[in-house]
């Protein structure tokens, strides 16, 4: 077994973004629109399955670390992003709805990295509304990925388009969810000092050592 495999599986997602997104720009004599339609969402809908993978295997083979922690929801991220441009390039997303989706993933890294250095990360965890709302990101982005219809009476793009209206939805709920649990530690962190914290202050500076005095070099007896 490769040693720390999981953390194999999450660097595997990463090398696959080029080549996913180079399927699409691939010459028409190599491949048809519809064989790069296939592959390439085959090749998003495994990375899709590695990104469950590998955080089932740490936690089984008790293979977990700070690095894999940190590299797991880059390559999610990285892989999302790729794909939402891409269906942007190839006209079958609203950029609007890409810069949603995109903004907030920014947005709430940045505040989950803001929170775990004040020791309060359990805050953010990811809630059921966040899986809810991956489950219909990754359903917009395979469909229009695809763009081809496989299910009888059902569009895929049509299917695609809404899933993606409704990721976004929930997108912007789940980052009003995430700010509103942030919004005490916000207000704890710009709230004005009171009287009692001004009176000690001079106190505090009183307690200190004379800035004169370099604390690297013993006094001259």
């Amino acid at each position: 077994m490769v040693p720390n495999f999981p953390t194999a599986l999450t660097w595997l997602r990463i090398v696959l973004i080029p080549v996913f997104v180079g399927i699409y720009y691939a010459p028409d004599e190599w491949l048809s629109q519809v064989m790069r339609n296939w592959i390439g969402m085959s090749i998003f809908a495994l990375a899709a399955i590695t990104d469950w993978f590998d955080g089932y295997l740490a936690r089984r083979w008790g293979q977990t670390s700070a690095f894999g922690a940190f590299l797991d929801p880059v390559a999610d991220k990285l892989m999302v992003a790729a794909a939402l441009i891409l269906l942007v390039e190839l006209g079958r997303a609203e950029a609007y709805l890409a810069i949603i989706i995109i903004g907030r993933e920014i947005a709430i890294s940045a505040l989950r990295e803001w929170m775990a250095q004040l020791g309060k990360s359990r805050k953010t965890a990811v809630a059921f509304i966040g899986k809810i709302k991956t489950v219909a990101q990754m359903t917009a982005l395979i469909a229009l990925l695809l763009w081809e219809n496989v299910i009888p009476g059902i569009s895929t793009p049509l299917l695609g388009t809404f899933a993606l209206w409704v990721a976004a939805i929930l997108t912007l709920w789940s980052m009003l969810h995430y700010l509103r649990l942030a919004a005490p530690s916000f207000r704890a962190e710009v709230a004005p000092r009171g009287p009692e914290t001004r009176q000690r202050e001079p106190e505090a500076r009183a307690r200190e050592p004379s800035a004169s005095v370099n604390p690297a070099r013993p006094p001259v007896r």
